[in-house]
């Protein structure tokens, strides 16, 4: 075996990152671990891992977001240092190992795995973390545990890498300095093309992706420079291309993810004269598209998102965000000055979020949480994570896993969770494996990557072909004795129980899932009329749930993965408590039945259905309502003790009125009020009226109404009870927001700035109202004014 020292100087030849390696030696005495900061292009991803291995003399493993990057990353690496591929260098991903014995490059899924098999990382002697900056959750999990094992391991060396990051909030999360690489800037030329309807409910337009092909193709031919063009995802790199080819003869190639290693070389490799790639965010770091010299950039991004409301969770199309725009834009100048086109307006772009929204704070957690489990620090907690995980969306990962067998009570792992966890698929395509054997694999690989239209359908398409076949194998091999064949339906329903659903607008094609979700289905699926299936991929359009991909299923197996359940409803019909018995399966109810309640039942019931269907059921006077969203601002603003209504449980608080509508009372001579100051918390209560309170008096003397329905004080005053006053109170560290009204109490402003308020827009309300409303006081100066909402002969 070739041990010998990696030729630094060889591998670094035109890398800026070469400029500043000689300082990571001695970065790393100081402390085990660095932050490397370098820009798109200066050989960060290249050079830092040999630099690594020569430092350690030992092995390094490098994690990149994503498959195409680790074998592009490895295979550079390999050829400059004059090594076969799978010798001294290598890369793990998915479904192919080539190990590597000094540096081995692998997604940060693979590396979870491997930590939770091997949480000591024997043999491992450093471990650099790349584009951090994309925030990524394997990547961010990956980096806590390291850090975590760190502690442990004080001989591990650390270096996390990003173009661009907050140099600093990582370099006191890791406790390491800082080794940063000035920018190699070549001048960029930026035009703008906004282009007409880029998004509607359907998702991103035809029209705008020929738009996007038009343009490339132009700066093609105007430049004779290569053009790498950037979509949200694989059905837009597919029209993209396809409308661009149909107009130049140069070649037009795709770049993303489900694409065979043979393909993404064709667009990576060099090639001579112009050509177009058409690309998913694969191309905005650790790979570079060689001679583009011209970007055009959609603007859009396809990132995940959970809809804690639906229960649904998947990826959704949104604009991208101003470091996305530059990490593109970036992509022109690599090589010599370039050429950005963005196909939308600079104002869009001065209005851009200023960088990604972390995918911890956004995703469906119940991967996460099972490894966060196994790690042995369930829901994260003290583990170093740059951002904690929301804790609704872990309750309801947590509430899966327990479903799927994976965790207990407590949170902390069980056997069935270590199997699932050690899957290279989500915890409910594990669970399919594990229920149905090697049978369900065929489903189980199809799933993990792109479902789409009828799973059926789509399995024929995917036989036989190479990948599809080699995951395939993988996975019978890791789900045990094979059972025969699993109709697909029936292993859909098995690892997403929640998503099966029963027809119950045939004119609409409107679906009832399971979790109590409706959804459409397109007529374009093939599976119209359907009366079950078992949803694979549900997301939401606009305000409507939409399924993109399913199987059918028979009744029988979509009843036996919901599980059929009797229970006791009772609810309020025309002032009345009324009881049924219902057989359900989930949300879907089967058969229902009039029975009487006693009045402990009907008060369980009744308490069940606030639970799941909130306080709708009752009516709230004026002061009650005021009280219930004064409580639900306080418990936004501040927290505990403070109470959340909706979340109580209503025997606890709402136990007379229950009893009092169970035994026959009317429900509209039910008080609110006193129910809801059983939830006041004491002692503090007595602060209720500093904190929230009813009424807040003005410069006038006068004392209004504060309105918190909308989350936040909202006061509606005449303009002329508030000269003079400067700033706007604050209550429970939240500014009231003022409604400035004129004397015939019609809007004249809204604001939470009376500073910038009487400084600006006020001259403006003077010039306008004054001539309105004579008899009612427009001084030129409101600081000074007295405040009134008298006019001015009562005065």
């Amino acid at each position: 075996m070739n041990t010998a020292p990696f030729n630094l100087e060889r591998i670094g030849t035109g890398l800026p990152v070469a400029d500043t390696i000689d300082q990571l030696t001695g970065l790393l005495h100081e402390s085990g671990a660095v932050v490397i900061q370098a820009p798109p292009g200066t050989g960060k991803t290249t050079l830092i891992p040999p630099a690594l291995a020569n430092h350690t003399g030992g092995k390094v493993l490098v994690t990149a977001p994503r498959r195409v990057a680790v074998r592009a990353a490895a295979r550079r690496l390999a050829q400059l240092d004059g090594s076969r591929l799978g010798e001294r260098v290598g890369f793990s991903v998915r479904g192919e190992h080539h190990p590597g014995s000094m540096v081995e490059f692998l997604t940060p899924g693979v590396l979870l795995r491997r930590l939770l098999n091997d949480p000591s990382l024997e043999g491992v002697s450093a471990v650099a973390v790349d584009e951090v900056h994309e925030r990524q959750l394997d990547t961010d999990l990956v980096l806590g545990m390291l850090i975590e094992l760190r502690e442990l391991r004080d001989d591990l060396q650390l270096a996390a890498m990003s173009a661009t990051l907050d140099a600093q909030r990582y370099s006191e999360l890791l406790g390491g300095p800082v080794l940063a690489t000035p920018a190699v800037i070549h001048p960029l030329e930026v035009e703008y093309a906004p282009a007409e309807g880029r998004l509607s409910q359907r998702g991103v337009e035809w029209g705008f992706l020929d738009h996007l092909a038009r343009r490339a193709v132009s700066a093609a031919e105007r430049t004779g420079d290569s053009v790498l063009v950037f979509v949200p995802g694989v059905r837009e790199v597919e029209r993209v291309c396809r409308s661009a080819a149909g107009l130049t003869n140069l070649a037009v190639l795709p770049l993303h993810g489900r694409l065979s290693s043979r393909e993404q070389d064709a667009a990576l490799s060099p090639a001579e004269g112009a050509r177009i790639v058409v690309s998913t965010s694969l191309a905005e770091s650790s790979l570079t598209v060689p001679g583009v010299r011209v970007v055009v950039d959609s603007g859009l991004s396809r990132v995940p998102r959970r809809d804690a409301a639906r229960g649904m969770s998947g990826l959704v199309t949104v604009s991208e965000a101003r470091s996305t725009a530059e990490q593109r834009a970036g992509r022109a100048g690599r090589e010599g000055p370039g050429l950005v086109i963005r196909a939308f307006s600079e104002a869009d772009f001065r209005h851009l979020s200023s960088h990604i929204t972390p995918e911890i704070r956004t995703s469906d957690l119940t991967q996460a949480a099972l490894q966060l489990a196994c790690w042995g620090t369930p829901r994260g907690e003290g583990l170093p994570l740059l951002d904690a995980p929301p804790a609704p969306a872990m309750r309801d990962a947590e509430e899966v896993l327990r479903g799927l067998g994976a965790i207990d009570k407590q949170g902390a792992v069980t056997r069935r969770g270590r199997s699932l966890a050690s899957m290279p698929v989500s915890p409910p395509l594990g669970a399919a494996l594990l229920e149905h054997g090697a049978g369900a694999a065929e489903v189980a690989a199809c799933l993990a990557e792109d479902p789409r239209g009828d799973i059926t359908v789509q399995l024929r398409a995917l036989r036989g072909q190479r990948s599809f076949e080699r995951e395939v194998k993988r996975l019978r091999r890791l789900a045990g004795a094979d059972r025969g064949v699993v109709d697909p339906g029936r292993a859909v329903a098995t690892a997403f129980p929640g998503q099966v659903a029963r027809l119950e607008d045939p004119t609409k094609q409107e679906y009832l899932l399971a979790s109590g979700t409706r959804a459409e289905l397109p007529t374009d699926l093939g599976l119209s009329g359907a009366p079950w299936l078992a949803v694979a991929e549900v997301t939401r359009a606009g305000s409507r749930a939409i399924i993109r991909a399913a199987a059918r299923v028979s009744e029988e197996d979509a009843l036996a993965a919901i599980g059929v359940e009797k229970v006791l409803s009772a609810s309020v019909v025309s002032g009345r408590v009324r009881g049924r018995e219902i057989r359900r399966a989930g949300a879907i109810e089967l058969s229902a039945t009039p029975v009487k309640v006693t009045a402990e039942q009907a008060a369980g019931a009744l308490a069940d259905g606030v639970r799941q269907q909130g306080l709708g059921m009752f009516h709230f006077s004026e002061k009650a309502a005021g009280l219930l969203q004064r409580l639900e601002f306080l418990h936004t603003q501040l927290g505990d003790p403070w109470p959340d209504p909706t979340a109580a449980d209503p025997l606890e608080w709402l136990g007379p009125e229950l009893r009092s509508l169970a035994g026959g009372g009317p429900i509209n001579k039910i008080d609110m009020y006193p129910a809801l100051q059983r939830l006041l918390p004491w002692p503090e209560a007595t602060k209720l009226a500093e904190l929230a309170p009813e009424r807040l008096q003005v410069p006038s003397g006068n004392s209004h109404r504060v309105d918190y329905a909308t989350g936040r004080p909202v006061v509606a005053v005449k303009l002329q009870e508030c000269f003079g006053l400067a700033s706007s109170p604050e209550l429970a560290g939240v500014a009231v927001q003022f409604h400035l009204l004129s004397p015939a109490a019609r809007p004249l402003a809204v604001t939470d700035d009376l500073s910038s308020f009487w400084s600006g827009p006020y001259v403006q309300v003077r010039a306008e109202m004054r001539g309105r409303y004579p008899r009612h006081p427009w001084p030129e100066d409101p600081w000074s004014a007295q405040a009134t909402a008298k006019t001015k002969r009562r005065m």
